[in-house]
C-alpha cells in the first residue's frame, strides 16, 4: 500500500512539474489560429486584428489558417482533433454552437471537445431593408408583414447562419410569415437588398455598418440587448415590442479539450490586455464588434446556453443545412 501511495505521489508531482514547465515555456513556437471561413469575413477580420496586437505586445508568433467548408465544420473538426498543447486554436463565429443541432453527425460536441479561452467579441445581427421598402421603422415593419402574410422575402448569408436563425426566432416570437432566400455569404445577401432583389435582409453588423451610414440600406433594428454605440438611432428589437429578444453573432476562441488550464489562462490574460485598451475597443466598435471580457468559466456557461437556444429554434422551424 505504501509503495502504491508513493508511486501515485510521484505521478502527481510529475504531472504538476510538467504543467508548470509547460506554462513557463509556452509558447516556444508559432501558434496556429484556425478560422473555419474564407478570408475577409468578420471572424477573419477580427482574428487578424486581435492576434497582430497580441504579437506586438508579447512577441509571440500567431498565424491565421483559413479552413472554410461544410458550414465551418471542416475547420472546427480539425481543431477538435488537434493535439491539446496550445499550438492549435479555433476562432469561429456562431456556427460553432449552431452546427451540432443543424448538421447530422457534425463530428464534435461544443462543450465536450473544446476548452473555452474567451468569447472576445460579438456583433448584433441587424434587420435592414432597401430604402424603397414601405416600412421605415421596426414597428411599421412588423405591422406590414402581419398585414401581408407570405408576401415578402428576406435574405441571409445562408441556412443555419446566425442571421437566418435570428430571423426564424423573430418569426416564432412575432408570428410572422416571411420566406427565407439563402445566399452564399453575407456579401451576396446584402447585395440582394441593395439591388432590391430581396427587400429585407437579416445581416451581421460588421459588413453592413458602412452601407447603413451611407444611406444605401435602412437599418430597422439591432438584435442585441442594447443599442449599438456606432448606430445609436437604431433601436433594439427588445425595446420595440419583443422584450428579452436577442440574437447575436459571437466570436468563440477555443482550444482542444485537454489543453492545460495554465495555457488557457495565459492566453486569456493576453486577450484581456488587448481588449481592455480603449483605443482598441473604439476601433472594433467602428467595425461592428462589441468587446466581451468573459472568463473561460463564463464562456463555457454561455456556450451551453447558446447551444440550447439555437437547438430549439432549429427544431421548431425544421431548419436544415444547405
Amino acid at each position: 500500500m505504501k509503495i502504491q501511495q508513493c508511486f501515485c505521489g510521484v505521478i502527481a508531482f510529475l504531472a504538476l512539474y510538467c504543467s508548470i514547465g509547460m506554462a513557463q515555456e509556452y509558447p516556444n513556437k508559432p501558434i496556429k489560429v484556425v478560422i473555419p471561413y474564407a478570408p475577409g469575413g468578420p471572424s477573419d477580420i477580427f482574428g487578424r486584428l486581435l492576434f497582430q496586437k497580441i504579437t506586438e505586445n508579447t512577441g509571440y508568433t500567431f498565424f491565421i489558417e483559413n479552413k472554410p467548408g461544410a458550414s465551418a465544420n471542416i475547420g472546427i473538426q480539425y481543431v477538435a482533433k488537434s493535439n491539446p498543447d496550445g499550438y492549435t486554436l479555433l476562432l469561429s463565429s456562431s456556427a460553432f454552437v449552431i452546427n451540432p443541432s443543424l448538421i447530422a453527425n457534425s463530428g464534435y460536441d461544443a462543450s465536450r471537445d473544446f476548452a473555452a479561452i474567451s468569447l472576445p467579441a460579438s456583433s448584433p445581427n441587424i434587420i435592414v431593408v432597401n430604402p424603397t421598402f414601405p416600412a421605415k421603422n421596426f414597428k411599421e415593419f412588423l405591422a406590414l408583414i402581419k398585414q401581408n402574410p407570405g408576401k415578402y422575402d428576406y435574405s441571409s448569408p445562408g441556412a443555419g447562419t446566425s442571421p437566418q436563425l435570428t430571423a426564424e426566432l423573430l418569426k416564432l416570437k412575432a408570428n410572422l410569415d416571411i420566406k427565407h432566400i439563402a445566399y452564399n455569404g453575407g456579401g451576396p445577401a446584402l447585395q440582394a437588398v441593395l439591388s432590391n432583389d430581396v427587400p429585407i435582409g437579416f445581416a451581421v453588423l460588421p459588413p453592413t455598418v458602412q452601407q447603413i451610414s451611407g444611406g444605401k440600406v435602412l437599418g430597422l433594428a439591432v438584435t442585441s440587448s442594447a443599442r449599438y454605440p456606432s448606430l445609436p438611432d437604431i433601436p433594439t428589437v427588445a425595446e420595440s415590442g419583443l422584450p428579452e429578444f436577442e440574437g447575436e453573432t459571437i466570436q468563440f476562441l477555443m482550444a482542444p479539450a485537454g489543453t492545460p488550464k495554465s495555457i488557457i489562462q495565459k492566453l486569456h490574460q493576453e486577450i484581456t490586455k488587448v481588449l481592455g485598451n480603449q483605443e482598441m475597443r473604439n476601433k472594433l466598435s467602428g467595425m461592428g464588434f462589441i468587446v466581451s471580457l468573459r472568463t473561460p468559466e463564463q464562456s463555457e456557461q454561455k456556450i451551453k446556453l447558446e447551444v440550447e437556444k439555437w437547438a430549439q429554434v432549429i427544431k421548431a422551424n425544421k431548419i436544415q443545412a444547405d
